[in-house]
Formats: structure tokens, sequence, C-alpha cells
């Protein structure tokens, strides 16, 4: 059985759709962009038919995966089919370059709906078996970090696949806070290597005096202060895996250095004279620009060459929207594992505004921003008011304060609403009160008591709003 949600204002169009689907399948109608939405937060859909005008935005362009986000968000496996006149064909076939199964053009003919859907469900058998296939190399421990929506990070989890069981040396590169620490252990757990031991150096953090000793170790008396020897990362992983992160930080004698290990696959210890076999896998990591770096002469070329084998480039999340809800479910599902609170939801304003966010961060930025709202938040779910405020300045001004999930109970509806409503009550009558309880429980006309039971549920400290009255005050 299929379900299939038909988006068009023409009745015709609609009719059309449903004549190609009989018996067990279910085909529904819904005249524009939010109706639809509302209907996949109630009901599984596997396909829309959308007209290709209900895709457009003001604010949007020809910018059809900003458009088309918000089913996917909703919905990750859905399968959406464009409807376009003959004349809008180029804007149709934009709309599947950003992510749309396929496109039809009025008017519509009743093979053509048929073969287009038989031709996606069939798509979508083939890539549930490989996905499948896929799966089955991962640990099981390692499902969780792997979900993906993102084609863009699927293909490096591809190249992950086919590197991981080499001994190839690998360099990851990509914006701070990606995940690319993450990564090389995920390649190490995957490798013939991943029951040894796994050193992560982060290059930056070494003093440029002492770089060369943490890498390499160094023999007694080889310095002042060299009162003994000292075994280097390198010597210590051997057998296993050396991550060097930030490695572009590497001074010009480390870099000598480490190209003798790439290359003879043996080094010595500072101040030593014994060669020592570097039976250890390199796995490097940046975020800065090797190739403009070594054209300033600030790194070898030759070393470059060495370390470039097998390049693997995380996009930074802002290019990957979609995987957004994953990574948020993963950390609520961490957080609930240490704290004593049970919060798997957040308010779809807030997923609206994690969404359109830029993350200059990237990834740590969003586990710390979950973090602290995890922290904050009294209710179910994450609302708005656990997340700094300029999180939310760019939504549209006609956003309404308050969204509801319609896939919800009603009971639940109201429950989510009323917590929200009597958290933003709470806040403006402490505030209009200056923090002062019994002219606040007057005003709400409740005792003392129900007010302090109230400010506890909610975390709400009469103190904060001393403070923000005095800081009021003093501004000019």
């Amino acid at each position: 059985m299929k379900n299939i949600l038909v988006v068009a204002n023409d009745q015709e169009t609609f009719r059309i759709i449903r004549a190609c689907f009989q018996g067990p399948d279910d085909v529904c109608q819904q005249a524009d962009k939010d109706g639809a939405l509302q209907q996949l937060r109630r009901q599984h859909v596997d396909f829309v038919f959308i007209d290709l005008e209900l895709l457009r935005a003001p604010d949007q362009g020809n910018g059809f995966k900003a458009v088309l986000l918000p089913f996917w968000v909703v919905a990750p496996n859905l399968e959406i089919i464009v409807m376009s006149q003959p004349a809008q064909i180029r804007e149709a076939v934009m709309a599947v370059k950003a992510g749309a199964g396929n496109f039809l053009t009025y008017p519509l003919h009743a093979d053509e709906v048929q073969y287009v859907t038989e031709s996606l469900y069939e798509s979508t058998l083939m890539q549930s078996e490989l996905d499948y296939l896929r799966k089955k190399f991962w640990q099981v421990d390692s499902l969780e970090l792997i979900q993906t929506k993102s084609p863009l990070m699927q293909e490096v989890y591809d190249k992950v696949r086919s590197v991981a069981p080499t001994i190839s040396t690998v360099l990851i590169v990509g914006e701070t806070g990606t995940g690319k620490g993450v990564l090389a252990k995920l390649i190490h757990q995957h490798s013939n290597r991943g029951n040894a031991q796994f050193i992560s150096v982060h290059c930056g953090a070494i003093p440029e005096t002492l770089m060369e000793s943490e890498l390499f170790g160094h023999e007694k008396g080889a310095f002042t202060g060299a009162s003994r020897r000292k075994i280097g990362k390198f010597e210590i992983a051997k057998e296993g895996t050396i991550f060097l992160d930030e490695v572009g930080t590497l001074t010009a004698t480390a870099q000598i250095k480490f190209l003798q290990i790439l290359q003879d696959r043996a080094f010595q210890r500072v101040g030593g004279t014994e060669t020592i076999e570097a039976n250890t896998r390199v796995i490097a990591a940046t975020n800065a620009d090797l190739r403009q770096m070594c054209d300033g002469g600030l790194f070898r070329k030759d070393l470059f060459y060495r370390l470039n084998v097998f390049p693997i480039e995380i996009p930074p999340l802002r290019e990957r929207p979609e995987d957004i809800p994953l990574l948020v479910d993963v950390f609520l599902k961490r957080f609930n594992r240490f704290h004593a609170k049970d919060i798997h939801d957040m308010a779809p304003e807030v997923l609206d505004a994690l969404t359109a966010y830029a993350w200059p961060g990237n990834i740590r930025e969003l586990e710390n921003l979950i973090e602290r709202a995890f922290i904050l938040e009294s209710s179910s779910m994450l609302t708005p008011e656990s997340f700094p405020g300029e999180l939310f300045q760019s939504r549209p001004a006609h956003q309404p304060w308050l969204r509801v999930d319609a896939s919800r109970s009603l009971a639940e509806t109201r429950a989510i609403a009323t917590e929200q409503v009597e958290r933003c009550y709470l806040k403006e009558l402490l505030t209009n009160s200056k923090g002062r309880i019994n002219q606040a429980a007057a005003t709400a006309n409740i005792t003392t008591r129900q007010l302090h039971k109230l400010m506890s549920r909610y975390g709400l400290r009469k103190e904060e709003f001393k403070l923000n009255s005095s800081i009021a005050q003093e501004q000019p």
C-alpha cells in the first residue's frame, strides 16, 4: 500500500492522480504547502505530487533546496514529484537537482504518473537494500553516528568504508567542529587495527619546543631537563593508529621527521641513534588549506603529497541541514542518559530556527547549544525559551508565536501549550513586579505558595528579575 499526497489547487489534477492508484493505495489532497506539511505530521506519506507554483517563495527565488527541506525534515524518506507547465521545465529540472525525485508536465497522463511512481518506488527499495548492506559493514555502536540524510555525508561514509580496511594514510579536511576526530576514530575502529590503540595528538596544543619530543620521544640527556628516556606518541601507537589533528601547525623540524616516517616507516628519538620501526597507521586532519600553505612556504610540498594519499573532506553543517534533526536526537539521547531528565523532542519553531542558522561552529556549536538548552529546559521538550534569543531573530514576522504538531494527541498538545503559556506568563509577571513575590501572586490571583511551586517547576528565581530590574534602572 502506498500513501500519496497531491498538493494542488486543481481538482482535475487530483482526479487524474487518484485514478492512477486503485485498491489499497490511499490518495489525499492539500491545497498548499503549509497544509501539506501539516498532513505529513499527521500521517505517513510515501509520495508527494506538488505543483511547482506552490513551491515558490518570495524570498527563495530558484533556491528549491531550501523550499523542499521542510518536507524532508518532517518525513526524511519522502519522495517528491514536481508538476509544472511545459514552459517551466527548466525550473522543474532545478527542483530535481535540489533533491526532488522526478517531475511531470501538464497535462498529466496516467501512464506517466504510474511510470514515475513505480520507478521511484523500485529505486527506494533498491536504496533500502543498499543501505542495509552498507550498515552490515559498520559496528553496532557506530550505527548511531553514521545516520545521515545528506548526500554529501553519504559520500564521506562511502569513502570511510573503502579506506578503513586498508593501511593507507588518510587526510581529513574540514572546518572546526565538523567532527574530524570522530571520523578518524570511525576509520580506526573499522580497520584491521581496530583492537589496537588509537593515539590522538592535537598538534596545535603542543609547544613548539616540545613538539619533536612528544611525537618521537627523546633519550636521557638529549636536552636540558631530559632526565630520563621518554617514549613518543608514534612509538606508543605501534601496530595501531595515530591521529594528528591540526597537522598544519607542525614545526619545520617536525615536518622533516614526519616525512621520514611516511617514507621510510622509521624514526629516531631526539638525541638517539637507534632506528625505530614505525608500524603505525597515520590519519591527519586540518582546517587549513595545506596547498595554500605549501605555496606560501609554510608546509612542505613533499609532506603534503605523502599525507594526501586518500583525502576526505567533511562538509560544514550549513551544507547538510537535513541532518540537524538526527544530530539533535543523538545529543538528547546522550544527555538523557547522564541527567535525570526525560526530554526527547523539540518545538517546531526551534527546529525551524536550527535549520535556518548558519552554524559557524558546526556540530560542536550545535551540541553545546543543545546541552545548554537541555540544562535550562524544565518541560518535556526543548522550547524557544531555553535557547539564545538571537537564534530566532531571522524568523519571519508573520510566524505565529505558538506552533502545534498535529501528529500529537490533543492531550499532549494541550499539555505542551499550557507549559509554554505558563512559562511566558510567569516571566512577564515577575518582570513587571521586579521579582516581588507578594505583588506577583496578588496580580495572578494565586497564593504565594502556588507561585513558588510554579517558579520551581519552570526553574525561575526571583533574584534574576530583581537583577534585571536594577540593571535596567542603571542604564541611561
